[in-house]
This record gives structure tokens, C-alpha cells and sequence, in this order.
């Protein structure tokens, strides 16, 4: 479901007044890739060969720039970009960028994901290199509401996906958070936009960061074509 998001997000965001100013895209939504989370924290499958597969499924259909809307997957982002000749987008540094453009070059940053992706400080290491504070919900908060959350949409269960969400933002905006990155796929879907304004504290959201960026990235090469 967070692929098809951020296919839709994509569309949503592009400033295109007819179809043909639309990006052309190709979305390999592959359900068999093995969950990132337990390869991390469990000893599951590596998923890593399964990511390089994609990688070059996309490659030799002709892509020319290469999204990933999976944040738990940029674990193995080195790996995956190394394998292609495709520029690959960080999702991470995507957040970075959206957070600029909500007026945040600074500041204290509420993180919300997969409990593989804030134990092993997937956001912590990129965002303190560029001056931001990070503040992380403890263990129980991230298996009960981050991880209840994430689960709920994975489950198709959107309506149960909302709560749990809320209350980890409320916890984090409480604790002095600036701004809280929705820092899983999943969790953007979980806390839909209409929603958002009355949690009461800046959020960005991993889908549409991601989609800025390709837009962004895109553009630019269209420009230096013209």
C-alpha cells in the first residue's frame, strides 16, 4: 500500500496542467521481498538480493532515477545504489530537505519507524550531522505505537492504524519536538492528511518527501535537456 501511495503522491504533487506534463513512472511493487525489520533485528532473510533484483528490473526497463518507499530498506542503501548505474534517492536525506522547506534548518526532530529503523539510527546519524537533535520514543512506545501502527496499514486495518499513531506524536510533540518525521512508509497512511493540522505540531512525511524529491530531481534533469 505505501508504494501505491507514493505512486499517487507523485501525481498529487507534480505541477502538471495536462497528462503529458506528468512523470513517466514504473512502480515494482513486490510483496515477496523478505521484511527488512526481522533480516535486522531477527536473523530473517536477507532481503538485499531481492532489492538488487528490483534495482535492476527497473534499470533495464529504462529507468532514469530510482525510489525506494521503504524506509527500513535504506539499511541496505549503499548496497543497492553500488548495484546500478541509477541514481538512486535517500528517503533519508529527502526528510532533510523537506524539513527545510517547512522553515526547519534546525531544531528538534521527533522520529517515529520501524523499531530496525530507530534502533540502528537510520535518522539519528544523517539528521545530527545536520545540526538537528533527535528525540525517540523507548522501546515500548515504538513496539506499541509505532510498530501497532505500521502493522494496522500492512494489515489493511487503516481505521485501527490512526490511535496509536496520534498518541506517539503526542508523546514526542510533549517532549519538545519541533517537528515528528513520519518515518516509516506506512505511517503517512496512518495519519491522513485532513488529520494532521489538529496533532498540533509540524510533520513530514516520508512518502511525500520522497515524491518531492524525484519531482525535484526531475525536473532538473528536464531542464538541463531543454
Amino acid at each position: 500500500m505505501a508504494g501505491a501511495a507514493f505512486a499517487l503522491r507523485l501525481a498529487a504533487l507534480t505541477p502538471a496542467a495536462i497528462d503529458q506534463q506528468h512523470i513517466p513512472t514504473l512502480l515494482r511493487n513486490d510483496p515477496r521481498i523478505p521484511d527488512r525489520s526481522s533480516a535486522y533485528m531477527a536473523g530473517g532473510e536477507n532481503p538485499l538480493p531481492y532489492m538488487q533484483e528490483g534495482v535492476r528490473f527497473l534499470q533495464d526497463a529504462g529507468a532514469r532515477l530510482i525510489a525506494i518507499p521503504c524506509n527500513t530498506a535504506h539499511l541496505w542503501y549503499d548496497q543497492i545504489a553500488a548495484s546500478t548505474g541509477v541514481p538512486v534517492l535517500h528517503i533519508i536525506q529527502a526528510v532533510i530537505d523537506d524539513l527545510r522547506r517547512l522553515g526547519l534548518s534546525a531544531g528538534r526532530i521527533g522520529l517515529m519507524g520501524t523499531a530496525a529503523t530507530l534502533k540502528l539510527g537510520l535518522y539519528q546519524q544523517h539528521l545530527e550531522a545536520q545540526g538537528y537533535q533527535c528525540i525517540v520514543p523507548d522501546d515500548d512506545e515504538v513496539e506499541r505505537y509505532c510498530m501497532g501502527s505500521i502493522r494496522a496499514v500492512k494489515a489493511n486495518r487503516l481505521e485501527d492504524a490512526y490511535a496509536p499513531a496520534a498518541e506517539c506524536i503526542a508523546r514526542l510533540k510533549a517532549r519538545g519536538a519541533d517537528a515528528v518525521v513520519l518515518g516509516c512508509t506506512e505511517l503517512p497512511l496512518a495519519v491522513p492528511h485532513a488529520l494532521r493540522p489538529s496533532l498540533g505540531v509540524t510533520l513530514t512525511d516520508s512518502i511525500d518527501a520522497l515524491a518531492r524529491a524525484a519531482i525535484a530531481h526531475y525536473q532538473a534533469e528536464e531542464l538541463a535537456a531543454a
